[in-house]
């Protein structure tokens, strides 16, 4: 028999026994509920199953890293590659770089005659628009020239004629996005995807009719072809666009139901620096301007001089559009011209070894990389989730940094040149316009690396790289979900 003190003792101690678990989970630091809701959902999301997943996650501030899921393990970063690029670039060519392009001669202008030759001079500009060679046309066209004897010669030798990166799977080849690299290119609109058009394609005005096609620049460099067809209302909407290998000709089939909303297409096109001497000579038209001979690829004498020229936005203006719409041939470009200036040669080769000592100087191991390009496009580039961290710590340092961090996409806003590839992720009140950060996609890969301010008042540094996907696509809710744990239990 249990005396009556006795019992009110084992009472007690079954109380205090009772009550430890909820004392422990209240115990538990902010660290710890992160690392366990982390450390849960990969090993129960369904996406993940059979997949590689590398996360890294650094304290902003001191750089220590809190939290390490085979962090050290080399994974193919796919688009987060141009936080490399990005911060080699603001690092040899500085935050004012602009590229130029020139309009030289090597004649004389005699009675509105250009005696000889008119040369594009392209020096690497992405952002050449229609309405700038629109603007060069006019100089020359206030210069008094009518007409030019000679020929219009594009000239891109400052890069080599290397037009596809190394690894460019060739089913990309006339997608915006695998677009050809050249010194003299030009770009449809203020997305600025350089070497490529935009096709617009919308129904016609009854059914049976052929679908209506423009193209933005308006330019006979490219011949449409046009076999799509306006069917009814309820009809099947079913529009391909399509170019032919190392060709220029565009086909559109298919089937558009009428009243549908348009739809675009981002081509890319074959062989950019005629591509942009051929918008050059329509301006010059559009200006009464004759040009008498061919348009042909060559190098500008030593003995031109320039009529007129155009400068781009400076570097830190053009790393939004180039960041933010994670924009491929930016990235290319800006690896050849680090290549040019550091090496004196534009070419991959040369740039990516300026681009490997570049990052080095920001603490990043290269022995445990490999680079291939500076978009991410290669399935051949590997980078562990703590060297992306680790390059993301370090530049907080620098002087152009605020260039930087507001090139990358922000959580949750609406705006395109605000919220870029995150514009349509991460919206709930708790991370909204909270995280800044690079996205990623290839096949069977996504990622995202990049800022978060947590609840609790902090700032840390992360990197999800999730490799051998069945289903790149789903997998970016699940990098939500991650983020959400980081920024809501820190």
């Amino acid at each position: 028999m249990i005396k009556k003190v006795d019992y009110y003792v084992l009472l007690f101690v079954i109380m205090i026994l009772a009550a430890v678990p909820s004392f422990h989970v209240n115990a538990m630091s902010s660290h710890e509920i992160m690392v366990q809701q982390l450390n849960q959902l990969i090993v129960n999301e369904s996406e993940l199953k059979g997949a590689i997943a590398g996360i890294s996650i650094r304290a902003a501030a001191s750089g220590e890293i809190i939290y390490d899921h085979q962090g050290d393990v080399r994974l193919r970063p796919a688009s987060n590659m141009k936080l490399l690029t990005a911060a080699a670039a603001l690092n040899v060519l500085g935050e004012n770089y602009r590229f130029k392009t020139e309009v030289l001669s090597d004649g004389q202008v005699k009675k509105k005659t250009l005696e000889g030759n008119l040369y594009l001079k392209g020096n690497g500009d992405p952002t050449l628009l229609k309405s700038d060679f629109d603007k060069m046309a006019l100089k020359l066209a206030e210069l008094g020239v009518k007409r030019i004897k000679g020929n219009l010669i594009g000239d891109d030798s400052r890069y080599d004629d290397v037009r596809y990166s190394l690894d460019l799977p060739w089913s990309d080849e006339t997608t915006y996005y695998g677009a050809q690299i050249s010194a003299l290119t030009a770009s449809p609109t203020k997305d600025y995807d350089s070497g490529s058009v935009k096709v617009n394609v919308k129904p016609g005005p009854n059914s049976g009719d052929r679908v209506n096609v423009e193209l933005t620049p308006k330019t006979n460099y490219v011949r449409i072809i046009n076999h799509a067809v306006t069917v009814d209302v309820e009809g099947r909407k079913d529009i391909k666009v399509k170019r032919e290998h190392a060709k220029n000709t565009i086909t559109i089939e298919g089937s558009f139901p009428s009243k549908s909303k348009a739809v675009s297409e981002w081509i890319g096109i074959w062989e950019p620096t005629r591509y942009a001497t051929t918008l050059f000579k329509q301006s010059l038209a559009k200006h009464k301007i004759k040009v008498s001979g061919n348009i042909k690829t060559g190098k500008v004498p030593d003995t031109a001089k320039v009529l007129t020229s155009h400068q781009s936005m400076p570097l830190s203006e053009l790393l939004v559009p180039f960041m933010k719409l994670s924009n491929n041939g930016h990235a290319e470009v800006l690896v050849k011209e680090m290549g040019k200036v550091v090496k004196g040669e534009g070419s991959w080769d040369k740039g990516l070894e300026v681009l490997e000592t570049e990052i080095s100087k920001f603490g990043v191991n290269t022995q445990t990389i490999v680079l291939r390009d500076g978009s991410g496009i290669s399935h051949i580039d590997l980078i562990p989730a703590n060297q992306l961290t680790q390059l993301l710590f370090a530049v907080q340092k620098e002087k152009w940094f605020p260039s930087y961090l507001h090139s990358l996409p922000v959580a949750g806003a609406a705006e395109k040149m605000t919220g870029g590839t995150l514009r349509n992720r991460l919206k709930d009140p708790t991370v909204q316009g909270k995280v800044k950060a690079k996205t990623g996609t290839i096949s069977t890969v996504s990622s995202v690396s990049g800022y978060v301010d947590t609840k609790g008042g902090q700032t840390l540094i992360f990197s999800i790289l999730l490799n051998n996907l069945v289903n790149d696509g789903k997998a970016k809710k699940v990098e939500d979900r991650m983020i959400q744990v980081i920024a809501n239990t820190y």
